[in-house]
This record gives structure tokens, sequence and C-alpha cells, in this order.
């Protein structure tokens, strides 16, 4: 991080700007045979396969691909579940999906949501896969900064597992009083668990 860096803040744009470059210059080859190591990493969890109940996310073009793991979850008899944003309070909900063809179309700022006729579930569910644009190694997270997953992570009870590509792990993620520490990482070759 740059030396001028005096602020959580001005920290955290850099990091965002630096984890970016890493992820843009990932080929798509490269994308789904990390993606596909991910997966084969995470079955073999214990925590993943005890789990009844999981929070997915849908992943952008730049994010760690865990959706096929979603339908598995659900052959399984898991219940599925994914955030949907709720506009009037500026916030996301979790709402479970049985069909993901059915249940699930682009949503807020285009990524895919469960339909408003989805319900909405508690956030007490086993396992909670969270997104975000860096981890370390001590569980911090660093978001997109709009606090919108910080909010979901307040308000959540189980295992948050971050979720993201060897290249998103830094030394150190700045954190401010309001980010949230994560039970584990998930990277292509690692499994951190505190």
């Amino acid at each position: 991080m740059g030396e001028l860096s005096t602020s959580p803040q001005d920290s955290k744009s850099v990091l965002r700007k630096e984890v970016g470059a890493r992820l843009r210059a990932l080929t798509t080859t490269q994308r789904a045979a990390a993606s596909a190591a991910a997966a084969v990493l995470l079955r073999k969890q214990t925590v993943w396969q005890q789990a009844q109940s999981i929070l997915f996310y849908a992943p952008l073009s730049t994010e760690l691909d865990v959706w096929p793991l979603f339908a598995e979850a659900l052959e399984a008899g898991k219940t599925g579940a994914l955030p949907r944003f709720c506009v009037d309070t500026g916030s996301y909900v979790a709402c479970q999906v049985q069909d993901l063809e059915r249940d699930v179309k682009p949503g807020h700022l285009g990524i895919r949501e469960p339909i408003p006729n989805c319900r909405v579930i508690p956030l007490a569910l086993d396992f909670i896969l969270v997104p975000g644009v860096a981890f370390d190694l001590r569980c911090c997270r660093l978001g997109r900064g709009k606090g919108f997953y910080d909010q979901l992570l307040a308000a959540a009870r189980g295992t948050t597992c971050g979720v993201g590509f060897d290249e998103q792990i830094v030394p150190e993620v700045p954190v401010e009083p309001h980010d949230i520490r994560l039970s584990c990482i998930l990277t292509p070759t690692r499994w951190v668990q505190r």
C-alpha cells in the first residue's frame, strides 16, 4: 500500500485498485480452473458437509464461481438461499431458493437474486458464503465499500466463509470498527479457519 495512505479508507481504496488489477489479469480459463479447485476443497470441509442451510452469492465475473455448488446443495436436500436487495431498507435479506431456474432472475445492479415471491428466511444459517475484494489470513474481509455485506454479516448467525481467488489474499486488510471478521476463508488452494 502507498506510503501516503493515512486513513483506513485510503488504504482500502488503494487495496481495492491493486487487487482489482490482479483479478482483471486472470484469464477465463484460469478463473474456471480456480473456481473448480475451490469447489473441490470446500466439499472436503466438515462444516460444509454438515451444513443444512447455506447462503450463497451470485458471483460477478471477477468473483470465484461457487454457483455449481448451489445446485448440488439443493439436490442433497439442503436449504439454499441467496441475498435479495430491499430497496425500501437499502439492505439485503436472505431468501430461500428451491429451483435455480425458476426462482432466480437479474435484480439489483443486474446481479442474480431470488424473485419477489421467494420466502425471506432468518439469517440464522449454518454456512454463509461471502464474496469480497480482498481477504487476509486473520479472516478479515475487504468489500466493495458500500457496506451491504457488513450489514448482512452483522445480523447473520452461523459460519461465515470468505470466498476468493488466491490473488485476493493480502498480508493485511485494513479494518474499521464496523468491519466484521469471518469464520474462515476459502481459495482454490487454501482453507483457513479461525
